[in-house]
């Protein structure tokens, strides 16, 4: 009959947590947050962002007036007490219409993303999982579209189906999918020699499942990252379109609408100009500075630091 071993004379006592504690790793997410949180800037871009989308969707709620409510007693008043921000020249006031093209300019940019990320996502990990002839004839369309002058291809689309908020959408994020889908075809490539994709292919997933639940969980890496850099892409896209008149229709307004109507009457009402395109700059470079951070805190190899 066996003994029970007896106890080392002076061995140190180790808590059972202890070996808990030891076991217990961390992640890539983990260690990407903690990254993420060291650098200053992307901490200061996402508490922008944060302030601009509450900044929106909060403050007409709180504002005394309408976006579209004219007073033509008011103006083109400079900032002042009544009007923080000012008045346009159908006496609007700008800080209102601010936030209502706020709202105009972060949904813009954050729809046409979301269409492109979806299109690029699935687009580029089929071809990249897929290879041989079905790769070749989907990355050779992607190249006669790269050809092609995507604002041009927008105005068209923007002429031909009519001006309305819902096709902005799609005509902006149907022209930006392209680099995206690149991308994810290169990780999805790379991963195809993995051992666990060798393993699902052994177990005999289909295609399907394993495109969808083991390629693109594994770049959403990079994907996270560039999706950051395509949102301020996108904002100043939607600009330009608005600063040619083929945007948002008036009453309502966008900053790059506002942008365009500041424009117009720089030399006397500088307001007009300089605070829309205080918060469009501020929010891009906000995103951009995030999406740097990602980069970094996911890539830590391609960080200067």
């Amino acid at each position: 009959m066996n003994t029970p071993a007896a106890p080392i004379p002076n061995a140190p006592f180790v808590p059972d947590t202890a070996f808990e504690e030891a076991e217990q790793g961390t992640s890539l997410w983990k260690d990407a947050w903690a990254r993420l949180r060291k650098n200053k800037m992307a901490v200061f871009g996402a508490g922008t962002l944060v302030f601009m989308a509450l900044f929106c969707l909060i403050g007409p709620f709180i504002s005394p007036y309408t976006y579209d409510a004219q007073d033509l007693n008011q103006y083109a008043k400079p900032p002042s007490a009544q009007h923080w921000f000012g008045t346009d020249k159908l006496g609007r006031d700008q800080l209102t219409r601010i936030m209502y093209g706020g709202r105009i300019s972060l949904a813009v940019g954050i729809c046409a993303t979301m269409v492109s990320l979806t299109i690029g996502v699935l687009w580029g990990a089929v071809a990249g999982y897929a290879g041989g002839k079905l790769d070749t004839v989907m990355m050779r369309i992607v190249d006669i579209l790269y050809a092609l002058p995507f604002t041009i291809f927008v105005i068209l689309l923007m002429v031909f189906f009519g001006r309305n908020i819902i096709l902005l959408f799609a005509a902006i994020g149907a022209v930006e999918w392209l680099t995206m889908a690149r991308i994810v075809r290169g990780q999805v490539q790379s991963l195809r020699k993995m051992e666990f994709i060798e393993a699902a292919i052994a177990l005999g997933l289909s295609r399907r499942r394993i495109i969808l639940r083991h390629m693109i969980p594994n770049v959403l890496g990079p994907v996270m990252v560039y999706t950051t850099l395509t949102i301020p892409a996108v904002m100043l896209l939607e600009a330009f379109l608005s600063f040619l008149g083929l945007g948002v229709q008036p009453p309502m307004s966008s900053w790059g609408s506002m942008i365009k109507d500041g424009a117009e009457v720089m030399e006397g009402f500088w307001w007009m100009l300089i605070l829309p395109g205080l918060f469009l700059s501020l929010t891009l470079f906000s995103l951009n500075f995030l999406g740097d951070g990602l980069r970094d805190a996911l890539d830590p190899k391609a960080s200067k630091d």
